[in-house]
């Protein structure tokens, strides 16, 4: 273990320690992660689990933080946040090397909880499980969830809730909001060691860079443009994309009010809390652009000692975010689509094609991850079930058509039928994702009934999201329409 943020960083953390709970009982144990990340002994033996990672009986080598940060909240910035539920429980160096934070989510209030009490409940907890082992099995980067420790006791929220402790790993937990803390109170010597933290700690080949700080800047901005391109072809909406929310090494993290689509809607809102629909899935490109400026402020000190240079060089940079973004979103979609040529023969023609796809998905309240994986049987001359999806099949055919004479445009492919452009496309779209009914479902049995016998069965799908197993079959449905407009998703603070 390790504990280099806070020996590097005093002045943007606090020492704090978990508060004990009641009855630690464990709900949740990732043994795949502890065995990926090398740990054993009191780290995972069964009868240890729920003391320690409940926070009640820490190791003697962990010494808890909260980290302090700012952020734009909705666009609204707040000078002063920080983990107020959250402590980071110290650094762990795995067998291969890698350094990550080991911390937890509910453990009790610290010197950033304001007015909250520092706590969680069981259903948001088990949520985070299954979204971001579902993120992870799709390839996306994220944090990961170690385990789920119910407390014994209750968290009042809109009612009262059963308690829980999260156990969550992440590469690291800086964020865009860590920058503007020392930013926006113009600490410039605390800015630059987060700065230079940064990259020793996820960008050292960026260090003997004649201009490190703009590196920064262009490196964080190319993994965020990724993620958010992984994001959009996924169907998946964040919910909250606050700037401290947004993980500077590029991991998806804080899975509160986040969902996946079901049918096709660019302006889909499930945040019980975003009214104006400021998050909503069609802008999560344009408001990471926004968030990479914030970001991209911070740094204008450190750029450059000319102000003027330095604004002009950031904002360059910020200005590419269309163009790269497009080429990611493109990259993206072409697989989706079963292309694996992307020499247009017209310039274009491809992000033409796809957006024809997408607006007949709109237009008809398609089902984005059923049409996704059927347009792979079309690839094998099995179009039925796509079909069936569509109410007006005509047009669907004659833009099967023009994708069909995409894909035989291809070098190297056959007219007809394509066994293995299917496989590819099968590869890429997903069979299962964790529909928000199910995952209602889930946590709902979790919470009222203790029954977690839902939550195991539908995390055993979405770990295996491209593969379609018969057990699997009923987690694949869509829910119905009305469920999917009428579906709210809440933060659980």
């Amino acid at each position: 273990m390790d504990h280099s943020y806070q020996s590097d960083l005093p002045d943007l953390c606090q020492r704090s320690d978990p508060i004990s709970c009641k009855d630690p009982q464990t709900l949740f144990f990732n043994q795949a992660l502890a065995d990926d990340l090398g740990l054993e002994g009191d780290f995972t033996a069964p009868d240890q689990r729920a003391a320690l990672w409940s926070g009640n009986q820490l190791s003697d080598q962990m010494q808890p933080i909260a980290q302090a940060y700012s952020g734009h909240q909705f666009g609204q910035f707040n000078p002063q946040l920080g983990d107020g539920r959250a402590l980071i429980l110290a650094e762990w160096i795995d067998p291969h090397g890698r350094r990550v934070d080991m911390a937890l989510k509910g453990s009790g209030r610290t010197p950033y909880s304001r007015g909250g009490d520092g706590r969680a409940a069981v259903g948001p907890m088990l949520r985070e499980v299954l979204l971001s082992e579902a993120m992870h099995a799709m390839g996306v980067p994220t944090t990961r969830s170690l385990a789920v420790i119910a407390t014994g006791e209750t968290v009042r929220r809109e009612q009262n809730l059963p308690g829980a402790v999260l156990a969550r790993v992440a590469a690291s937990h800086i964020r865009i909001g860590t920058f503007e803390y020392p930013a926006s109170r113009q600490q410039l010597e605390s800015l630059k060691r987060l700065a230079d933290y940064t990259l020793n700690r996820h960008f050292p080949d960026l260090q003997d860079s004649k201009q490190p700080y703009l590196e920064l800047l262009h490196v964080v901005q190319a993994r965020q443009i990724a993620r958010v391109a992984q994001w959009m072809s996924f169907g998946f909406i964040h919910g909250v994309m606050n700037t401290d929310n947004i993980s500077i090494c590029g991991e998806t993290i804080d899975y509160g009010p986040c969902a996946f689509l079901e049918h096709y809607d660019p302006a889909a809102v499930f945040s019980s809390i975003d009214r104006q629909g400021r998050y909503a899935y069609q802008n999560q490109p344009a408001i990471m652009n926004w968030n990479l400026a914030r970001f991209a402020e911070t740094l204008i000190p450190l750029i450059h000692d000319d102000q003027e240079t330095a604004i002009e060089q950031a904002t360059e940079v910020i200005h590419d975010f269309g163009k790269q973004y497009q080429a990611q979103w493109l990259k993206r979609m072409r697989a989706k689509v079963g292309l694996t040529d992307d020499n247009d023969v017209k310039p274009g023609r491809d992000a033409m094609l796809i957006n024809d796809w997408l607006a007949l998905l709109k237009e008809g309240q398609v089902d984005f991850t059923q049409a996704w994986r059927y347009l792979a049987d079309a690839a094998e001359g099995q179009s039925d079930h796509l079909l069936d999806l569509f109410d007006e099949k005509s047009t669907v055919e004659s833009w099967l058509e023009d994708w069909q004479a995409r894909c035989e445009a291809e070098p190297g492919s056959a007219d007809g039928v394509d066994a293995h452009r299917a496989a590819q496309m099968g590869r890429t779209n997903p069979w299962i994702i964790p529909r928000n009914h199910h995952v209602e479902d889930a946590l709902n049995a979790a919470s009222s009934d203790g029954n977690l016998q839902p939550f195991r069965d539908l995390l055993d799908a979405v770990q295996h999201p491209f593969e379609e197993r018969p057990e699997h079959q009923r987690w694949s449905e869509p829910a119905s329409l009305v469920f999917t407009v009428q579906h709210k998703t809440f933060c659980g603070t």
